[in-house]
């Protein structure tokens, strides 16, 4: 099955795209994350406990065009590489669950578990002003896992006339000093009316965009992967490709695709059709940075599990994390916009399905038993 999986997506046939093209790394190798030679990294955002539950509409934060909200940003809130290394070339480690006692690392290791193995990335969430490593981020480069770093945004035109430069810059140190590979997700989402008034447009975004690598460049911080990271959504109703900066200031493209909340219910291949289609003109790796299956769909979510893994079989994607947080939810009722798959065992054996196939384990990192 496996195999015949593998052929559809080789030909397009998993997004409704055209042949992916041959990727280039532009990422410096061995030192900032790179695509692996075969197969896609699996990842997911796994939130702290108090972060995790549904929050009143009235507190609830910006949001995207589906209608669903943004995770909590803040900092209490959350040599070349061969396929059988950690991202920092040490052995990797079995998924026993040993990294729960670290700090912010419990979520994580409880997810694992249900998992079935060690996660390749580990998504963390910060505000443009949080401090910078937070706990759960220095668990995660303590360990063999590469770090999704998702930092929110700030005005793009403060950012260009260089009022934000020493926060840059300090960011920039902290980064290096990490001396692990690191994805930085900047700014995501920019594409969507909720965060027009702090980018305002297109190009006050690219250049603010443009600002932020010259500072890091003068920092000389070479172990960050830049992943710019639209709405998915944002090539079919907006003009999400107009924020793209440009082939030579972006090393990975990336959308957030979940269904949407005004769906009764929709494949992950609808939610990503358009975005791939507009990839394929470019030779990047994709990460999907987030998705998820809503609780909303009850019985169906294994059965969506599953057809989204032959959609993510794709040789540009290279990359893929799973939103496990009900945080964008309204309340308790609101089920469309609810991802985590905790307590549900169809979902979590079919979660386990995509995470133990090959193709998103090339690290080959161990697996254990159900």
């Amino acid at each position: 099955m496996i195999t015949v999986l593998a052929a559809l997506a080789a030909a397009g046939c998993g997004s409704g795209a055209g042949a992916a093209p041959k990727i280039t790394t532009t990422a410096r190798a061995g030192v900032a994350p790179t695509p692996p030679a075969k197969g896609a990294y699996f990842g997911a955002y796994a939130p702290p406990e108090d972060a995790a539950r549904p929050k009143s509409a009235s507190a609830s934060p910006s949001k995207s065009p589906d209608g669903s909200k943004s995770p909590s940003e803040g900092p209490s809130e959350s040599p070349s590489e061969s396929p059988s290394k950690s991202p920092s070339g040490s052995p990797s480690a079995k998924p026993t669950g040993k990294d729960a006692g670290k700090p912010g690392m419990e979520p994580v290791a409880a997810f694992e578990s249900g998992l079935g193995r060690q996660l390749d990335i580990v998504q963390s969430y910060g505000g443009w002003k949080s401090p910078f490593p937070s706990d759960l981020d220095g668990s995660v480069l303590a360990s063999s896992r590469y770090l999704l770093l998702t930092w929110g945004g700030a005005d793009t035109k403060e950012i260009v006339q260089g009022e934000h430069d020493e926060l840059i810059r300090a960011r920039a140190r902290a980064i290096k000093a990490t001396g692990k590979p690191i994805f930085l997700r900047w700014s995501r989402d920019m594409d969507t009316k909720s965060s027009q008034k702090r980018v305002h447009s297109a190009a006050d975004f690219i250049a603010a965009w443009k600002h932020l690598r010259a500072v890091f460049k003068q920092e000389r911080v070479d172990n960050v992967a830049w992943v710019w990271c639209p709405s998915a959504r944002g090539f079919g109703s907006g003009n999400a490709g107009s924020f793209y900066p440009g082939d030579d200031e972006v090393d990975w493209i990336c959308a957030d695709a979940q269904p949407g909340g005004d769906y009764d219910y929709r494949d992950l291949s609808e939610a990503l059709k358009l975005f791939v289609q507009w990839a394929r003109g470019r030779a990047k790796p994709i990460m999907i940075a987030e998705f998820g299956v809503p609780k909303a769909y009850g019985e169906r979510r294994a059965e969506w599990l599953r057809a989204a893994a032959k959609t993510l079989q794709d040789p540009q994607v290279k990359a893929v994390v799973y939103f496990d947080s009900d945080e964008q939810a309204d309340d308790a009722r609101d089920r469309r916009r609810a991802f985590a798959v905790t307590g549900d065992k169809r979902a979590i054996s079919a979660l386990r399905e995509i995470a133990t196939t090959p193709y998103f384990n090339p690290r080959n990192l161990p697996v254990t038993s159900d």
